[in-house]
């Protein structure tokens, strides 16, 4: 197990990681410092544990909202591979559409060769 020193809100916490973790365990506290910040900014001097709740709390609703947009993205993407009903249907009616169609163009073509021969 790995142990890594991050700063949040100028404090300084040890907190544990799986070997090679590291980097992404810095990169997330950063993160949060950096919401924490911001929060700070906007709201000013309203506590630490304010600050840290809004942090989580604003964290949260972009995780929970990343997460249902990839579980739509999902069943877009699932409903996309599926064979479709209407495609086959579809493609049916094409294939009526231009054999009606090349059966008109053989009657006009008949009809000028017979013209031309009179």
């Amino acid at each position: 197990m790995a142990q890594l020193a991050v700063t949040i809100s100028g404090r300084i916490y040890r907190v544990s990681c799986d070997e090679g973790e590291e980097a992404r365990l810095g990169d997330l506290a950063q993160l949060v410092d950096a919401r924490i910040s911001g929060l700070r900014q906007r709201f000013g001097e309203i506590g630490d544990q304010r600050l840290i709740i809004m942090a989580a709390i604003t964290l949260a609703d972009e995780w929970s909202e990343a997460n249902e947009r990839v579980r739509e993205l999902e069943a877009e993407l699932a409903r996309l591979k599926a064979p479709s009903s209407a495609a086959p249907e579809w493609a049916e009616r094409v294939a009526v559409s231009l054999g009606e169609a090349a059966l008109r163009i053989e009657q006009v073509a008949q009809e000028l060769n017979d013209s031309s021969r009179e």
